[in-house]
């Protein structure tokens, strides 16, 4: 299809070089549509004496209109035709990706916005560290997949020149209007040198490191959400239509999507190591090495594609235990910050004051209870500036609520930046 699109449009070119007669282009372009539809419906038969695509398309065309085929391939090289048919596949491929990369985004803001008033363990060393917001945790993701789309904003902006009229190496000798063929084609210009024009793939290797970047999100939200399925966690609870049982242990429920992702981000590695392996000592200009770029740029699409369309139905199926996130906020205290917090208020150093939250901490281990279950005289027995108030002061609902800085986890905070993101998706923006 692609092969097909730069042809039509080399053959309208070819006319106003008075290459071709607009009649000839007409049964040129006439024979190129109907080997289109040959392809589509599946009744073209593929000959290995073809050798290429190329071959393939331009022997049909001869068969079908005759020695008039022929002249088509006038000023043009199969070295700046393949660049140019990539770039084309490229382009659609990276505007379906990034659709796809709004929808995942949208369901993320959407589940994030039912639980404005979750709260949940926030993690570091994968240890229970503070409460936060289960939506402020969920549109972390969103950052990260934002910047994506915009890697992929950037990599279509590299994408989008004509290679068409570098012929081989050192550009056509015709008079070929290459700024025709741009527009034609939907090009928002043409290369500026023949020679890097058919020997550049740093659009493919850019393209498949954006991919990369994006399955590594893909892969940490992956290992959460196995993490939280888990009985260890009780966090959520999958879908059964994007979880499988074991053959041999009926109770379990294995959370095989997510694993398949968190496996198919080392495939796109994979695939990145293979381009660049590929061009890494290339001499300019064409190199027959340059054929493998296709089998790592056609997988990572097709994997890219694939998980990008699983993981929004995946996400809004998914069951949030609001009340085991909870319970999991009241012990391992979480709140033993804001007790040194308090104090830091009151205005001893932060130093001290977390000397003395941690001596709260083992006095609790010891004694079997929580922060929030110590009486005043206990308070008092580690600081006197610890006043009435200190027992509001580390609820996990006020640790969450006093993160109201900038980007914090607080409810305001939290309820604010969703609308700010629900009006970003609207727009179609990042």
């Amino acid at each position: 299809r692609h092969d097909i699109r730069g042809s039509v449009a080399h053959a309208a070119c070819l006319v106003k070089a008075g290459i071709l007669t607009a009649k000839e282009a007409a049964k040129i372009t006439a024979g190129l549509k109907a080997v289109e539809k040959e392809m589509a419906s599946g009744a073209f038969v593929w000959k290995l004496e073809y050798e290429d695509v190329h071959m393939a398309v331009e022997t049909r065309l001869t068969e079908i209109i005759g020695t008039l085929g022929g002249k088509l391939h006038t000023g043009r090289s199969r070295n700046d035709q393949v660049a140019l048919d990539i770039r084309l596949y490229l382009k659609d491929e990276l505007y379906e990706i990034i659709s796809l990369l709004h929808g995942l985004k949208k369901t993320l803001v959407e589940v994030a916005a039912a639980n404005v008033d979750s709260v949940m363990p926030g993690y570091t060393h994968l240890q229970r560290a503070q409460p936060v917001l289960l939506s402020h945790h969920l549109l972390a993701y969103y950052e990260m997949f934002k910047r994506d789309t915009g890697r992929f904003l950037d990599a279509l902006e590299r994408v989008d020149e004509l290679p068409l009229g570098a012929g081989a190496l050192a550009g056509s000798p015709y008079n070929l209007d290459r700024a025709l063929a741009a527009k034609l084609l939907g090009f928002a210009r043409v290369t500026e040198n023949s020679i890097d024009a058919v020997s550049d793939r740093d659009f493919t290797v850019e393209f498949i490191s954006a991919c990369s970047i994006m399955m590594m999100h893909v892969s940490r939200l992956s290992e959460e959400l196995i993490l939280w399925a888990s009985q260890e966690f009780r966090f959520i609870e999958l879908s059964d239509a994007f979880s499988t049982g074991s053959s041999i242990m009926p109770q379990k429920k294995n959370p095989d999507v997510c694993e398949l992702g968190r496996g198919k981000t080392g495939r796109v590695y994979g695939n990145l190591t293979a381009i660049l392996s590929v061009m890494k000592a290339l001499p300019l200009a064409y190199n027959k090495d340059m054929q493998e770029d296709k089998e790592p740029l056609f997988d990572t699409v097709d994997t890219v594609k694939a998980v990008l369309a699983v993981y929004p139905p995946m996400l809004a199926s998914m069951h949030v235990r609001k009340d085991v996130m909870r319970s999991a906020c009241e012990t391992g205290f979480l709140n033993a910050t804001d007790a040194a917090d308090y104090l830091v208020k009151k205005g001893m150093p932060f130093r001290e004051a977390h000397h003395v939250a941690g001596r709260l901490v083992a006095y609790c281990i010891k004694k079997g209870k929580t922060l929030g279950s110590l009486e005043p005289a206990e308070w008092q027995g580690f600081s006197r500036l610890f006043g009435a108030d200190i027992r509001e002061a580390v609820k996990i609902e006020s640790s969450v609520a006093s993160r109201a800085i900038y980007g914090g986890t607080s409810p305001a905070n939290v309820k604010k930046r969703l609308k700010a993101v629900l009006a970003e998706l609207k727009k179609g923006g990042c």
